[in-house]
C-alpha cells in the first residue's frame, strides 16, 4: 500500500517523524470509535513491508534486520563476558523512560538467571524526567557526555544504544560524538525513525558538530561494523511529532528483539539468525492485531476518559509490575504533548518507588507529583475522588489479584466510574478472582494470549499491548477535550529547541505567515508583550524556552494574533470564550 505520509514528495521540507499524517488529518473531529479506528491505522504503519524502489528503509527491511542481528552478537559478547562491561540505552523524554523500563526488565532477566546485571540506562533531566516533563536538558550535549562518562568510569567496554526518534536530540548527539572519539572503549549504536539524511543540521551549544555530521560519520564507521544506525521509516505520527507513540512502539520492539535475541544466543544455545529476528517481529505484529481487535472496549475507555478530562476531573491508572510504570511513562507525556496539568492524568504503581528500583531512589521529597505508590494514590487523590474521575486498573493474571480487588473495592466505595485493563493467558487460574473484580468495573477489557514458552516474551507483548490502549486513552480523551487542531499539538509546551522549531513550522502552516512573522508572534506569546524590546528579540532559543516553561496556551495565543491581528490580552479572551481549539481557529478564519 503507497503511503502518502511516507513519501519525499509529501511536505518535503520535513522530516518523516515531523509530517502531519493524511490518515488523521480530521482526528480533531472524531468521535472516540473513530479516534481508535484511526490510532489503528496509523499503529499498522509501522509494519508495513518494504515496497520496491521505496525512498526509505522499512522494520523489515533487509539491512535493518542484518543490523538488528549484528547489534544482537555485540551484546551476547558482554552477556558472555560482562567484566568491567555495559550495555548503556539512552534517550530524552519517552526515549529515556523507555531506555529504563527496557534496562529494568533485561537486568531482571538476568537476575532470574543469576547473572550480573549489565545494563544501564541515561535519561535527559535525571530520574525526575522519568515521571515528569524537563525538556531542557533535552538541549545539552555536554551533559550528555558528562553522564555517559560518568556512568562508564572504569569500564573497559561499552555498547552505547543512543535513542532519538527524529535523530535531533543534542543530548544523544553529544553522547555518540564521545563514543566515536574513544572507538577503544565504545561501539555507538544510534535508533531513530528519519533516514540519515533527515538528521538534525542546526548548530549545538558550545559544538563544532551537528547531529547530521555525527550520523555521516557513523555511516562510515558501519562499513566496518565499528558502529551502527538502526533507523526505518516507520510513518508520521497520529498526532504530528508526538514519538510517544509510533516511535516509542517501535523503539520498545527493535531493542527488545534484539536483546532478546542475544539473551537467547548467550543462555540457550539459540544462534541469532535472520529468520528469528523476523519472526519476533512479526509476533509483535500480532500483539498489535491482538490489542487493537478488542477496540470496542478501548472506546469505552477513551470516551470515560475524555468525559472527565472535558469536565476538568482526572484520570488515574493504578498499576502492577512493568505495566504501571507505562502508566507512570504514558501521564507524564501527557503535560508537554497536551499542556496538561499533572493532575490530569496521574499513574500510581503497586511498591512505589521499590518496585520500580531507578538509580536515584526515592523522589518523594521533590513534590506531590512524584508521590507514585498505590499508598500516594489513597492519602493524595481516594479523599476527593467522586463519579467524573476515570480510574483504570492495569495488571495481569501473574499478578496478586486479591491486591487489586482490594483497591478496586475502595476505589468504588467513592465512584461507579473504574475500569480494568487485564492480560491472562488461555486457561490462567485468575478467572474466579477476576470476574469479581470485572463485577465492580464499568466496563473491563480483558485480553487473553496464548500461553508462550518464555514468561519473559509474554511480559513483553503485554507491555507494548498497554502501552498501545494507554496512549489511545490520553491521546483520545485530549481530541476530545479540544486539545488538538486537525492532527496537531496546538497546545504543546514550548520547552526545548526542537519544540520551538516545531511551534514555528506550525504556526506557518496553520496562518499562512512568513517564518520570520510566526517566530515573531511566538515570542510575544511565550514573553506575553505585544512589542518585543530589542534585548529579547535577540536572545538566544534557550533563553526564550526557559520563559515558556511558565506559560501556557502559547501556540494558540500565537496563532489567533496572528489570524486576526489582535492584540495578546484580546487572543486569550477570543480562547476563554472558545476553550476548543478548532472552534477558536475556525471564528477566527470566519
Amino acid at each position: 500500500m503507497f503511503d502518502v505520509g511516507q513519501s519525499p514528495d509529501y511536505e518535503p521540507g520535513l522530516p518523516v517523524s515531523e509530517k502531519s499524517n493524511p490518515l488523521t488529518r480530521d482526528i480533531d473531529r472524531a468521535s472516540a470509535n473513530r479516534i481508535v479506528r484511526l490510532l489503528e491505522a496509523c499503529d499498522a504503519q509501522v509494519f508495513q513491508e518494504e515496497e520496491t524502489g521505496s525512498t526509505y528503509q522499512k522494520l523489515f527491511s533487509d539491512a535493518v534486520v542484518k543490523t538488528m542481528m549484528e547489534v544482537a552478537k555485540r551484546v551476547e559478547l558482554i552477556l558472555k563476558d560482562p567484566e568491567e562491561s555495559l550495555v548503556v540505552l539512552s534517550g530524552c523524554g519517552t526515549s529515556g523512560r523507555l531506555a529504563f523500563l527496557i534496562a529494568s526488565g533485561f537486568n531482571r532477566a538476568l537476575r532470574q538467571l543469576k547473572q550480573s546485571p549489565v545494563y544501564s540506562y541515561i535519561i535527559a533531566g535525571g530520574d525526575r524526567a522519568l515521571f515528569s516533563s524537563q525538556e531542557a536538558p533535552e538541549d545539552d550535549p555536554k551533559l550528555g557526555m558528562l553522564s555517559l562518562e560518568k556512568l562508564c568510569e572504569g569500564k573497559r567496554r561499552v555498547l552505547f544504544i543512543g535513542i532519538s526518534c527524529g535523530l535531533s536530540a543534542p543530548f544523544v548527539a553529544g553522547q555518540l560524538d564521545l563514543c566515536l572519539q574513544h572507538p577503544e572503549v565504545y561501539t555507538p549504536v544510534l535508533v531513530g525513525f528519519n533516514p540519515a539524511f533527515q538528521a538534525r543540521d542546526e548548530p549545538m551549544p558550545g559544538c563544532t558538530f551537528t547531529f547530521r555530521s555525527v550520523v555521516e560519520r557513523m555511516q562510515e564507521l558501519a562499513t566496518s561494523q565499528t558502529a551502527f544506525i538502526l533507523n526505518p521509516a516507520v510513518g508520521p505520527e497520529a498526532i504530528s511529532g508526538s514519538s510517544r507513540m509510533k516511535g516509542g512502539s517501535a523503539t520498545k520492539i527493535l531493542l527488545e528483539v534484539v536483546l532478546s535475541a542475544a539473551h537467547a544466543s548467550a543462555y540457550t544455545h539459540t544462534p541469532v539468525t535472520y529468520k528469528g529476528v523476523l519472526q519476533h517481529m512479526r509476533t509483535y505484529k500480532k500483539t498489535v492485531d491482538i490489542t487493537y481487535a478488542q477496540s470496542e472496549e478501548i472506546t469505552a475507555l477513551v470516551e470515560a476518559a475524555g468525559q472527565s478530562l472535558r469536565c476538568g476531573r482526572r484520570v488515574c491508572y493504578l498499576g502492577w509490575g512493568s505495566l504501571a510504570v507505562l502508566g507512570l511513562i504514558d501521564a507524564s507525556e501527557c503535560d508537554p504533548t497536551f499542556g496538561a496539568d499533572y493532575e490530569d492524568v496521574r499513574g500510581f504503581i503497586s511498591g512505589g518507588y521499590r518496585e520500580l528500583n531507578n538509580t536515584e531512589g526515592p523522589l518523594t521529597s521533590l513534590g506531590p507529583e512524584f508521590c507514585l505508590a498505590h499508598e500516594d494514590f489513597e492519602r493524595l487523590v481516594l479523599p476527593s475522588l467522586n463519579h467524573q474521575d476515570t480510574v483504570l486498573l492495569i495488571y495481569t493474571h501473574s499478578d496478586d489479584v486479591t491486591e487489586v480487588e482490594k483497591l478496586a473495592r475502595k476505589v468504588r466505595e467513592k465512584s461507579s466510574n473504574l475500569h480494568a485493563v487485564y492480560h491472562g493467558v488461555d486457561g490462567g487460574t485468575a478467572a474466579v478472582r477476576q470476574d469479581d473484580i470485572s463485577e465492580l468495573c464499568s466496563s473491563a477489557l480483558k485480553i487473553t494470549w496464548p500461553s508462550p514458552a518464555s514468561g519473559s516474551s509474554l511480559r513483553m507483548q503485554w507491555e507494548l499491548s498497554t502501552k498501545l490502549v494507554l496512549n489511545a486513552v490520553s491521546t483520545g480523551a485530549h481530541v476530545l477535550k479540544g486539545k488538538i487542531y486537525q492532527n496537531h499539538m496546538m497546545d504543546l509546551q514550548v520547552t526545548n529547541s526542537k519544540l520551538y522549531r516545531r511551534a514555528t513550522r506550525l504556526l506557518q502552516k496553520l496562518s499562512g505567515s512568513p517564518e520570520a512573522r510566526c517566530e515573531e508572534a511566538l515570542l510575544k506569546a511565550v514573553h506575553r508583550l505585544d512589542e518585543l524590546p530589542a534585548a529579547i528579540a535577540s536572545s538566544d532559543i534557550i533563553t526564550h524556552t526557559h520563559t515558556a516553561s511558565s506559560r501556557s496556551k502559547v501556540v494558540p495565543l500565537a496563532l489567533v494574533c496572528l489570524l486576526i491581528g489582535c492584540s495578546l490580552s484580546e487572543a486569550e479572551s477570543h480562547l476563554q470564550r472558545r476553550p476548543i481549539v478548532r472552534d477558536a481557529v475556525e471564528a477566527c478564519l470566519t
